[in-house]
């Protein structure tokens, strides 16, 4: 429909020239656009538990080894991810936070930080620059990565982090980990 005509009060209709499959197929585009928007879906599941999370290394590291969770709990699993870290560099805090644990565990010191909410970080093998019950805040040096570091090439910090005392994965809180969409291209005819 068009603006009213000057003076006369009403309304005037016009007819689009397209053939009626032309529309029919705009339409059908349109719409298949709309359903694959991802309208709905919000942010990423732990951007919400993890707004504002930052990479414990920077710049964003290499991940040497990814999360594998394990079958069951008392099962085989890597339960956080190696990011990439020569000995010597500097491990940051996540996400503010209270420093709750810092000891030698086995042969290699171990740096926890409670987040609240629930959510813990860990990291080894490092030399803790912080203390138990230090209030920490993002992007704070708490550490570095011990010598050796982690992992086979004694170049890694690991990375663990519990949620209500489940490891998950600690690269959902930094990176969007959900798949790409990829959407049709209409043909041209």
């Amino acid at each position: 429909m068009t603006p009213l005509a000057p003076g006369t009060g009403a309304a005037r209709t016009t007819r689009s020239t397209e053939p009626p499959a032309a529309r029919a197929r705009l339409l059908a585009v349109l719409l298949l656009v709309l359903l694959c928007v991802p309208v709905g879906w919000g942010p990423p599941p732990a951007a919400a538990a993890g707004a504002g999370w930052a990479w414990p290394v920077a710049p964003r590291p290499g991940v040497e080894r990814h999360f594998e969770a394990p079958a069951k709990k008392w099962l085989p699993g890597h339960r956080g991810a190696d990011l990439h870290a020569p000995p010597g560099t500097p491990v940051r805090a996540p996400q503010d936070g209270v420093v709750s644990f810092t000891a030698v565990v086995v042969d290699r010191e171990v740096l926890t930080i409670d987040h609240g909410g629930g959510h813990k970080s860990s990291f080894e093998p490092v030399t803790a620059a912080v203390h138990r019950g230090e209030r920490v805040v993002r992007g704070q040096v708490v550490a570095r990565v011990a010598d050796p570091g982690h992992g086979p090439a004694g170049s890694a910090v690991h990375w663990g982090v519990r949620e209500n005392g489940e490891y998950v994965n600690p690269l959902q809180f930094v990176a969007d980990l959900r798949p790409s969409v990829l959407l049709p291209v209409p043909e041209r005819t």
